[in-house]
């Protein structure tokens, strides 16, 4: 029998376009539809949606009086148990907002939140989550909780030894959270040392790095089980993978790539979740080339594209090489012109189509003169055979007159032992 799946909340979605407000800050239809989005990958079901047209933000309720007024009846007359915004709310302006429309008020980088909270899997992928979770929390403390502004000890009337210096439930928390805020960056910066002796080995051992990367719900997770077989679950939803997955792919005869998926980007992704999922991206930094997977089919992947262009400079990989994976193209109609150009390589992750065609391509930019040779070495230079070890991929040794290798080597190893080569017939 079927499962029937919960809702969590009725939501009613509000955003405001003002003139005033940056391009990447203000809500528009297409904005306010991806929002839709994340509330059912959150279990939420969208009501109705209300866009208000502003010069400017009211301090205080952000959309005005009137238009509150409008809503909060909007929700009365649709059973609505929350409103979220779309556009970034201070925390006194959610306190307010809470206040006058009787029902949770959340804004778009809180829902966000959310969704990470319940979508990481790994400790890794928990503990950013969390630290995040915190940073956004601490400037909203109050009035959230009415015991938090409860006095502690100040009348005279408690226990005896209870009359302090009267800090309040407020503070106490505050304290209690910034603490919790330093234990986990420590723990991520645990998390970092270990990525970083991973990292370490996999330069020893000369395997380059491919990291995927691309707006949420482009086709990552599609595309790396195309390459590797890895078996993730890729589903059409956002922020369906939080937890980067590596797997190894054999491009060619010479060439093995660690290939690696991550979190998709998205508009107005919480400044709190970029700092607390560097240790993730931070394997961006290190990659020797980004796959950047673009979902061809969706109207907007242009302004998505300058979404993940922008994140990716902010995390110190904008001049890392590059390939522009233009994906689902077996949604678009026949005939279709598509983009094409050096760098570029057009496929359905899904089909299989053009994969072929991207493998070269990768291959192309991360070979880098890397043969496969067979070397005849004397036994009184036996120490090179340490060095193709260390530097090479070594296949198959031999002892016989001299010391018989087969290994993949790159220019530089080539080179020291080139007097040695077996000559090609």
């Amino acid at each position: 029998m079927g499962e029937t799946k919960e809702i969590r909340d009725k939501v009613v979605l509000v955003g405001l376009n003002s003139p005033v407000l940056k391009k990447e800050e203000t809500a528009g239809e297409e904005t306010l539809e991806e929002l839709s989005a994340l509330v059912e990958t959150a279990g939420g079901e969208t009501v109705g949606i209300v866009l208000q047209n502003r010069p400017s933000p009211d301090p205080r309720t952000f959309i005005g009086e009137g238009k509150a007024e409008e809503v909060r009846q909007y929700c009365q007359d649709n059973g609505a148990t929350m409103v979220i915004f779309d556009n970034d709310l201070s925390p006194s302006q959610q306190r307010v907002l809470t206040d006058l429309l009787g029902v949770q008020v959340l804004d778009r980088c809180g829902l966000i939140l959310d969704i990470f909270a319940q979508r990481a899997q790994t400790k890794e992928g928990r503990l950013q989550v969390e630290l995040a979770q915190y940073q956004y929390l601490l400037p909203r403390l109050t009035g959230m909780w009415t015991h938090l502004e409860r006095q502690a000890g100040t009348s005279g009337k408690g226990p005896i030894g209870s009359k302090g210096p009267g800090e309040t439930q407020l503070e106490t928390d505050r304290r209690h959270i910034r603490r919790k805020i330093d234990k986990l960056r420590q723990e991520l910066e645990d998390v970092r040392r270990v990525r970083g002796t991973q990292r370490r080995q996999r330069q020893k051992n000369e395997i380059p790095v491919a990291a995927i990367v691309g707006y949420t719900n482009a086709g990552k997770s599609t595309l790396l089980n195309r390459l590797t077989g890895a078996g993730i679950p890729a589903n059409n939803r956002l922020f369906d993978t939080l937890d980067t997955t590596s797997r190894v792919l054999s491009v060619s005869d010479t060439l093995d790539v660690v290939v690696s998926d991550t979190v998709g980007f998205i508009r107005k992704l919480p400044h709190q979740l970029v700092e607390a999922f560097k240790a993730t991206l931070e394997e961006l930094e290190y990659a020797d080339l980004l796959l950047h997977v673009i979902d061809v089919s969706n109207p907007e992947w242009k302004a998505q594209a300058q979404v993940v262009e922008r994140l990716i400079g902010e995390l110190g990989a904008g001049e890392l090489p590059r390939i522009d994976v233009f994906n689902k193209a077996d949604c678009l109609p026949v005939g279709e012109i598509l983009p094409h150009g050096e760098d570029i390589c057009v496929i359905s992750a899904k089909s299989g189509e053009g994969v072929s065609r991207l493998l070269e391509a990768v291959s192309a930019k991360l070979e880098k003169g890397v043969r496969r040779v067979t070397l005849h070495i004397p036994y009184g230079r036996g120490g090179l055979l340490d060095a193709l070890y260390r530097e090479a991929k070594v296949e198959s040794v031999e002892y016989g007159e001299t010391i018989d290798v087969v290994a993949v080597c790159g220019p530089k190893t080539l080179g020291q032992a080139a007097e040695f080569l077996e000559e090609e017939p």
